[in-house]
């Protein structure tokens, strides 16, 4: 199946435990989302950020839990990420993390994709039940 629509997001910088050094960046931000469509929820987590003073590379993970409404099933999941940017060129994977729904999506599994247009932001969720 897939759910679609737009999400809002904020980021704000946390106290790292490492900071980098020799020109690398080491950072850690928090995560609070609301998700819009076909999945209606907030979600809040943490991402880990490198920066190597290369305009445009750069990397992240991060974890997110999930909380509202996938097309009208309820319940909670976690979304897993992990991106790298080289030179400017993407690799993003957002993965569910492995039997982490409840409520009604307790068999939740699928992967998302991020797009940004005009400074909106979408998802495209395929996913199974």
């Amino acid at each position: 199946m897939q759910a679609r629509g737009e999400f809002d997001v904020d980021l704000k910088p946390l106290d790292p435990y490492a900071k980098g050094s020799e020109g690398i960046k080491l950072g850690r931000l928090s995560i609070d989302k609301t998700f819009r469509g076909d999945l209606v929820a907030r979600s809040q987590g943490e991402m880990l950020t490198v920066t190597a003073g290369i305009e445009g590379s750069a990397g992240y993970v991060a974890i997110e839990q999930v909380t509202g409404t996938l097309q009208g099933k309820r319940g909670t999941f976690v979304l897993q990420h992990f991106g790298l940017m080289s030179q400017g060129q993407n690799r993003l994977i957002l993965e569910v993390a492995p039997d982490s729904g409840t409520g009604q999506l307790v068999k939740l599994a699928g992967t998302m994709t991020i797009k940004i247009e005009n400074g909106k932001h979408f998802y495209e969720f395929d996913y199974s039940t």
